[in-house]
């Protein structure tokens, strides 16, 4: 079993950034691609970013391409969000995943674990 814990989260004004953190526990998540989603509340959860298991490919959701980055440290089995100049529509709760395998995907089906997930709001 894989167990996924993000941290970072917060009340952040507009323009701010916050760094979300996800600890992965019970077994190396270094062979997988990870990713991070979010949800608003009465809103689908919506893909974010992914990263392959080397950090060699990144991937980014169109609403948040150019301020956010994703990255990884397969030693500490963590994975992190650095999300810069937000905005009040990243208000969401945001949750990471692992993957079922190494590829960068979108889809939530394609990702096994998933974590309880850590709230942003972004004040206006």
């Amino acid at each position: 079993q894989v167990q996924l814990v993000e941290s970072g989260g917060g009340l952040v004004q507009t323009g701010g950034s916050l760094r979300l953190s996800c600890a992965a526990s019970g077994r190396s998540v270094s062979s997988y691609a990870m990713g991070w989603f979010r949800q608003a509340p009465g809103k689908e959860r919506e893909f974010v970013s992914a990263i392959s298991w080397n950090g060699g490919s990144t991937y980014y959701g169109d609403s948040v391409k150019g301020r956010f980055t994703i990255s990884r440290d397969n030693a500490k089995n963590t994975v992190y969000l650095q999300m810069n100049s937000l905005k009040p529509e990243d208000t969401a709760v945001y949750y990471c995943a692992r993957a079922l395998g190494s590829w960068v995907l979108s889809e939530g089906l394609h990702y096994a674990y998933w974590g309880q997930g850590t709230q942003v709001t972004v004040s206006s």
